[in-house]
């Protein structure tokens, strides 16, 4: 709550209030939209002057390229934990992937995927908005990719990009949907996929 006249604000180091904005940055921009979030509207629900929030970002594209990268790291987290937690094998490990999208997906919890929010509201390729979210999608479908590689088969991007329709599209689904359902289908999908491979 934005302090009235005569209070202090807390005293922050430039790492701590760059973290603050990113906090509060992340839940306006996720919940109303990013056109729909001015930085007027982030440094008020901060609690900060504007000009505190430039020092820290050096306009509105830079604070949503950090909002993207924010978000692309705690899901390289989540996946990186679910493929550490199967048995190892590729297969299990893919598979883990998409079981761990189901308590990601609840309505309470979730409105829809950053990155493809991103890439609707900043289609310019060479915004770095874009290019973070772009390289989010990379990200996973490489690892996909790795996982394939290591199985031995023969186009492991091929399938990477396959895996990737059927988890973007769940990821749409349950947006449209206010369900975390598409995540059960979109595991089906992955496994029905890996077994034509025969792996």
């Amino acid at each position: 709550m934005p302090g009235t006249a005569g209070e202090r604000r807390p005293r922050r180091s430039a790492a701590e209030t760059r973290a603050h904005i990113l906090d509060v940055a992340d839940r306006l921009f996720y919940w109303d939209g990013l056109h729909n979030t001015g930085v007027d509207k982030v440094a008020r629900a901060a609690d900060i002057a504007p000009t505190t929030l430039y020092r820290s970002f050096a306009d509105k594209d830079d604070l949503v390229a950090a909002y993207v990268e924010r978000a692309d790291l705690l899901t390289r987290e989540w996946i990186d934990a679910a493929i550490a937690a199967s048995d190892g094998t590729p297969r299990s490990a893919i598979l883990a992937v998409f079981a761990g999208l189901r308590p990601r997906l609840a309505p309470a919890v979730y409105r829809g995927c950053a990155c493809q929010m991103t890439l609707a509201e900043y289609p310019d390729a060479e915004s770095a908005p874009h290019r973070n979210a772009v390289a989010a999608k990379d990200w996973l479908h490489d690892r996909f990719a790795g996982l394939l590689a290591d199985a031995g088969v023969d186009d492991p991007g091929g399938l990477a990009g396959q895996l990737m329709v059927i988890y973007d599209g769940a990821l749409a689904s349950a947006q449209r949907l206010r369900s975390a359902e598409p995540a059960l289908h979109a595991g089906r999908l992955a496994e029905v996929l890996l077994d034509s491979r025969d792996l």
